[in-house]
């Protein structure tokens, strides 16, 4: 049996990928979001809202259980929030950088090292993807804690692989970037402020052009990437390069 955890598993991304991994009845998948949006007899929800870091803490055993049929182990951090669209010293709230660093980069390496720690031993092959974005490698005016959340945990992927490396676990880390999505964020992103955002009207576009990938297309190319992840070397990939 195949398990896979996948953070933000309600909507968008999450739940696009929850729902093509459920197609194959040798799939368990573990649903980790503040709601369920998705019954089916092999998926499990986990309650938890990363934005309560001490709450994810004390609930971290309730995700990362046993599994000793599992022959396969894979931990999809795809959870993440754009934050307060603004630039630095004129719109955001010192708050909200802790908001955005707390979802996308503390929550995520959190569940990645109680995974490694919890499944050091089991003899299942073990995958971590973290859901990156391109944001993550070129700086866009008015996404800051973004951009740097996205950097962050892109070096985070790199160097917990390197360190699996040097253990000789055979765990593959990888930071997935899902290219411009028709999400909800993508949502919010339109509707920005020309004034905090300079090039907001090329995202307006991108709908109007019918130019953003389907959530569940990216999740088909998503499943194909994690059933040939030996193929994959890098740790940095981007769905864009996947057929």
């Amino acid at each position: 049996m195949n398990y896979y955890i996948i953070t933000g598993a309600s909507k968008g991304i999450g739940r696009a990928l929850a729902e093509e991994l459920l197609k194959d009845e040798n799939n368990q998948v573990v649903g980790v979001s503040r709601t369920c949006s998705i019954k089916h007899p092999n998926y499990r929800h986990q309650p938890l809202d990363f934005s309560d870091i001490e709450a994810v803490e004390h609930n971290l055993q309730k995700v990362f259980l046993a599994y000793k049929d599992a022959s396969q182990l894979v931990l999809i951090n795809n959870a993440g929030v754009l934050g307060d669209i603004g630039y630095v010293g004129e719109n955001v709230p010192n708050e909200r950088f802790e908001f955005v660093f707390d979802v996308n980069v503390i929550v995520p390496a959190m569940l990645m090292n109680t995974f490694l720690q919890v499944y050091q031993q089991h003899p299942a092959q073990k995958v971590i993807v973290n859901v990156s974005s391109g944001a993550g490698q070129y700086p866009i005016d008015g996404w800051a804690s973004y951009c740097a959340s996205k950097a962050a945990i892109d070096m985070l992927s790199q160097v917990v692989q390197l360190e699996q490396d040097k253990r000789g676990s055979g765990v593959k880390v990888y930071a997935l970037s899902p290219g411009i999505v028709d999400t909800n964020m993508q949502g919010q992103i339109r509707e920005s402020d020309a004034s905090r955002f300079s090039t907001v009207e090329k995202f307006r576009q991108y709908k109007a052009n019918n130019e953003l990938a389907q959530p569940e297309e990216v999740a088909r190319k998503m499943v194909n990437f994690l059933n040939s992840t030996n193929e994959y070397k890098e740790v940095l990939v981007s769905v864009r390069d996947m057929p």
